[in-house]
């Protein structure tokens, strides 16, 4: 049966081994997936290490809508619509903050830290017609993991760690690179390309493309990071479909568990000054722990629909429109004594040199989205293929679907996940 032949329920222009290149163009598509996707299941909003204590926030997107990541006066991490029950204004504009509660610029009604509406300006005048109890702010279910926060509309959902799955092994495994001590947000930077997100979903867990587009970023860095980079050929690197749509790619299978470590890999020559100041504080053991996660896990890992573990960052995608997405590139490091400055300044000097604005990475990754919306414009029926490595795609011993690392395991996992969440069944 032809992909081409379906215009009904979008769900049937997801095939086993292709899509059609109208998921990237069609706004009515994407305008279902803002309600069957995004406002119906659990959609990253922060880390924990963002919201230290009581009061503080960020503001933050599930989908299109604007939200507010907060603690209240009891710790409590709560999800806040951005928006006063009033007129509609946005409560918060700052991207991060700490506050007592959250006062709409408008008219000044006010909202405490768990969204209860606690003051309204000349109230007499809504006397007999208004019950401030019944206009707190729209809370969205919050629930973390590993210090991944997540919220949803969807109050009848599975609980988070239902939805996750098999995932949470490889959650733990990416917060070892600590080194022993628990991960925080460094920094991030922003930028939008003119393409779908789905684009950017599939990249995170694409190892074919990686010797292509990234050659430049390859002849830019020592002989040990490349060698650690040339997967390709390497069997033991493979994909893995890790159910609800999320997979894992594992380009440095030896560094996928970073507590397996027998002493015989050396630690690169670069870090030696990191070594040498690390050594004044931190016992011989625990330096190599440290600096051996340098360049973060093996492994991307990539949580359906909106964030990736890749490495040593997290990647935020929000869709703005058919053909526009935000993205947000977060660098993390240890959260531990000033001693720790020295790797997390490093760490910041590794993430810049492919993720950051002017890296060898991102912004080749960015033309390559860009190419894929301008090309799908012709012909938007005419599949995309997703079909690398299916013959060769077979369980493992967890039974998860499993192929070579530059197969397309990842993509046909998230499509799959996509596929039940938009059919009209």
């Amino acid at each position: 049966m032809s992909i081409e032949s379906f215009r009904t329920d979008p769900a049937d222009l997801v095939l086993g081994d292709r899509v059609a290149g109208r998921l990237y163009t069609d706004p009515d598509i994407f305008e279902q997936e803002m309600t069957r996707i995004f406002e119906s299941t659990w959609v990253w909003v922060a880390h924990e290490s963002e919201l230290p204590g009581p009061g503080t926030f960020k503001t933050a997107h599930v989908g299109r809508q604007p939200v507010v990541v907060t603690r209240d006066r009891k710790g409590a991490l709560r999800t806040l619509l951005n928006r006063c029950r009033h007129r509609g204004a946005s409560i918060c504009e700052q991207a991060a903050g700490k506050a007592n509660g959250f006062t709409c610029p408008y008219h000044a009604w006010s909202y405490g830290l768990d969204g209860a509406l606690r003051g309204i300006p000349y109230p007499e005048g809504y006397d007999g017609v208004l019950d401030k109890r019944e206009l707190s702010l729209r809370q969205l279910r919050t629930e973390s993991y590993g210090g991944m926060v997540f919220a949803t509309f969807a109050d009848e959902i599975e609980p988070l760690t239902e939805f996750l799955g098999d995932a949470k092994l490889w959650i733990d495994r990416f917060m070892k690179q600590g080194g022993g001590y628990p991960i925080k947000v460094l920094g991030k930077h922003q930028f939008k390309f003119r393409g779908n997100w789905k684009i950017q979903l599939e990249n995170t867990t694409d190892g074919y493309h990686f010797p292509i587009v990234h050659r430049s970023w390859m002849s830019s860095v020592d002989a040990e990071t490349a060698n650690m980079m040339s997967f390709m050929t390497d069997p033991t690197a493979v994909t893995h479909d890790l159910g609800h749509g999320h997979s894992v790619m594992q380009m440095v299978p030896g560094h996928s568990d970073l507590d397996a470590d027998d002493g015989s890999e050396p630690l690169q020559a670069r870090f030696d000054p990191v070594i040498t100041e690390l050594s004044r504080t931190f016992e011989p053991a625990e330096v190599r722990k440290l600096v051996r996660a340098m360049h973060g896990t093996g492994f991307n890992l990539n949580l359906f629909p909106n964030v990736s573990m890749s490495a040593a960052f997290f990647r935020v995608l929000r869709p703005i429109s058919v053909d526009e997405t935000w993205i947000e590139h977060i660098a993390i490091g240890p959260d531990g004594p000033p001693e720790l400055d020295v790797l997390n300044r490093e760490r910041l000097r590794v993430h810049e040199h492919f993720q950051g604005p002017f890296g060898f990475g991102t912004p080749d990754d960015a033309e390559g989205w860009d190419r894929v919306q301008r090309g799908a414009q012709g012909a938007p029926d005419m599949p995309i293929m997703v079909n690398r490595g299916l013959g060769r795609e077979k369980p493992n011993p967890d039974g998860w679907p499993t192929s070579h690392v530059t197969d397309e395991t990842g993509m046909r996992a998230a499509y799959q996940q996509w596929k039940q969440m938009m059919s009209d069944d």
